[in-house]
Order: C-alpha cells, then sequence, then structure tokens
C-alpha cells in the first residue's frame, strides 16, 4: 500500500553530510488501541494525552555514502552501541524507504537516550520511533528546499505518518495536548495513516492534566505489544471491542467539552481494564498486571471513595499503573502516593508528568 501524497519525487539539493535532533514525547492512550490490520492500519480509533517529560531525545547524523544499494546505520542508547535495535530499524526503512528515497545515499549514525526506563512499559517505541521519523523528515525537508515540505502541518502529517510504520501509537507523539488515530465518523479528518490533533472544545478541567506513573515492575515486557495486537485476529470478543472504542471515543467528545471527570474516570478505567481483559481472554492469553498493580488500583478507588478524589488509573500493555488527574489535586495526591503507593513501587519509583505539547526541534 503506497500513499502517493508523502512519496517525495525529487531531491534538488545534495547534501554531504548533517546532523539534525528531535526530542519526541510518550502518551499514554485513553481509548485504546489493540489490534492492527496489515500497514500499520488500527483495527479501532484511540485517543491519548501527549506527555510532557516521558521523552527520546534523538541526535541523526548523516554522511554520503558511495555504495548506495543497502542501508547503513548504527544505534546508540545512552552512548551504548545497540546492535539489537538494528532488526526494528532496518525494518521500519524498508518500510518508509518508498517515501524517503535518500536512505541509501547515507550511512546514519543514531544516537537516543530515553528519559524513563527503556521497555518499561512506558511506550519507549513510541517516542523513539517517532524521534526517529522526525529526524528523517527534516533531513527530507532539507534535501527538498522550496518544496511543499515546508508547510509545518505537510510536515507534521508526514512525520506521524511515517512513525506510525515503525510504531502504531508513535504517530500519536508528534502533536499534542490530545491526538486522536483512526477513522471515526465524528472526527471528519480522522485518518488510519496518522495522528489528528484533537479539534473540538476541551474544558480548563483538563488543561495541565496530570500523569503521575507508578513503576510497578521496570522489566521488559512479557509479550510485545506486536505479538498482543496480532492476537485479536480471530479474538471471539474483537468486534465488540472495536465497537465499544468508537462509542468511548464519541462519548468523550461530550466529556471534555464538559469537564465532566466522573465521566472521564469511567469510561479511562473501563478502556483500560478492557484492554487486559482482551489479553487474558486471547490464545495464548497473558496476565500482565502484577499483584501490585491490582494494590494500586484498589487503593486508588478506596481513596477515591474516602475523598471524592477525580483521581483515576490507566494501564499500557503492562504492570505500571498511569494515575490521572487535575492539576488542582497534585498536592494531595503526591501525599496519597508517597503515604500509600510507593511501596508497591520497583525501587519505590514514580514518574511525575503532565500532558504536554508534543515534540520539539532541537
Amino acid at each position: 500500500m503506497i500513499v502517493e501524497e508523502f512519496i517525495t519525487k525529487s531531491y534538488p539539493k545534495t547534501i554531504e553530510e548533517g546532523k539534525v535532533a528531535w526530542e519526541s514525547p510518550s502518551n499514554i492512550a485513553l481509548v485504546k488501541y489493540w489490534g492492527k490490520k496489515e500497514h500499520q492500519i488500527p483495527a479501532n480509533p484511540s485517543i491519548s494525552f501527549t506527555l510532557s517529560k516521558c521523552k527520546t531525545i534523538t541526535v541523526l547524523e548523516f554522511s554520503e555514502k558511495e555504495n548506495k544499494t543497502d542501508f547503513s546505520f548504527d544505534v546508540f542508547l545512552n552512548n551504548e552501541k545497540k546492535d539489537d535495535f538494528k532488526p526494528k530499524i532496518e525494518t521500519f526503512f524498508k518500510r518508509v524507504e518508498a517515501y524517503l528515497p535518500f536512505l541509501k545515499n547515507y550511512h546514519f549514525v543514531i544516537k537516543t537516550e530515553n528519559t524513563f526506563p527503556h521497555s518499561s512499559g512506558i511506550a519507549s517505541s513510541a517516542s523513539g520511533m517517532s524521534a526517529l521519523a522526525l529526524c528523517l523528515t527534516s533531513v527530507d525537508r532539507m534535501l527538498s528546499k522550496n518544496h511543499e515540505h515546508l508547510n509545518k502541518s505537510f510536515f507534521n502529517k508526514k512525520a506521524s505518518f511515517l512513525a506510525r510504520l515503525g510504531s502504531g501509537s508513535a504517530c500519536r507523539s508528534i502533536e499534542g495536548s490530545l491526538v486522536t488515530w483512526g477513522t471515526h465518523q465524528a472526527f471528519a479528518e480522522s485518518s488510519d495513516l496518522y495522528g489528528v490533533k484533537y479539534p473540538f472544545e476541551v474544558h480548563e478541567n483538563f488543561k495541565n492534566y496530570h500523569d503521575t506513573i507508578l513503576l510497578v515492575d521496570k522489566g521488559e515486557k512479557q509479550v510485545s505489544s506486536t505479538v498482543g495486537h496480532g492476537l485479536m485476529h480471530n479474538h471471539p470478543f474483537a468486534e465488540e471491542r472495536f465497537k465499544q472504542a468508537h462509542k468511548n471515543l464519541n462519548d468523550l467528545i461530550a466529556v471534555f467539552k464538559s469537564g465532566d471527570l466522573d465521566a472521564f474516570i469511567k469510561i479511562v478505567e473501563s478502556e483500560a481494564l478492557t484492554l487486559h481483559a482482551m489479553m487474558m481472554t486471547s490464545m495464548p492469553y497473558f496476565i500482565l498486571m502484577k499483584p501490585n498493580t491490582l494494590q494500586v488500583i484498589n487503593k486508588i478507588w478506596a481513596y477515591r471513595e474516602k475523598t471524592d478524589s477525580k483521581v483515576c488509573f490507566t494501564l499500557d500493555a503492562g504492570a505500571n499503573v498511569h494515575m490521572l488527574y487535575p492539576e488542582n489535586e497534585a498536592k494531595n495526591i503526591n501525599q496519597f502516593i508517597n503515604n500509600e503507593l510507593v511501596e508497591h513501587c520497583q525501587n519505590g519509583q514514580y514518574i511525575n508528568d503532565k500532558i504536554g505539547l508534543g515534540a520539539k526541534l532541537l
């Protein structure tokens, strides 16, 4: 499946060598995408908060080479060479070569670092692949001077389109603070091919929303997202799940407009538990929550009952708990975490984050 809109026809400029750097955030889905079709197309639409502190910083150095028949690159994470990352990036390069015809002309050095633990369920693939896609789109733009690529909205759209081909949720990390991905009847501009900035009114209640990530388990996920998505094929509850995602996304439009935090909590927590229910009822099946995940959830529910707080939780495909809450509760929630929840975190670790505005050229 080739999308003509994103193909660069020619490069009027030549550049022997250069360097570009981007930082790109992770994101946390409120309505989850789980299950995908061929070409990284989502089985259902999703919406996410873009984060602020949890991000990947990527520096891309490139130098022209004589042999232009193969991809050539080295990858470093935190200044350490990471050859085990190469197969994933090679796959990504193959998928995007039609849209970035310069890829075989250069040797690339990809230097990347995360502000959070790698493979801990904080969507490092989302921030990492979006940062790399932005760097490559910048090179594309350098080589295409006086071209439509100078248009910022087209640049973001192409970067999001490319990021999706590396990691589906990466397409939601280019912009902020709310991004939808996947075709939905209520969003005229929505697309399966790239993320779109949420176009409707957002109540003051959701400005500066906080996300504290409790690191219940910092180890590698026991099942990769790619495998997990594949298990939705022939899943007995898949079709109902996809319908539910459409409805929840539709219901959130009114919630974001009115600022109804109780309705927000119900949708977000239900989505998190449904995601894990899909994994528990697939074949093979997985339980990605840990005992401490359940302890945290139960304590959040008890705290909410006792204090009438508007804190809620969500989960990605892992054991860590994202606590979402409005700005005006930050002080009380921090006390609650330190008094009752930190004991359930690995080495007592958690990350205080809030919603951000998307990626940034460095």
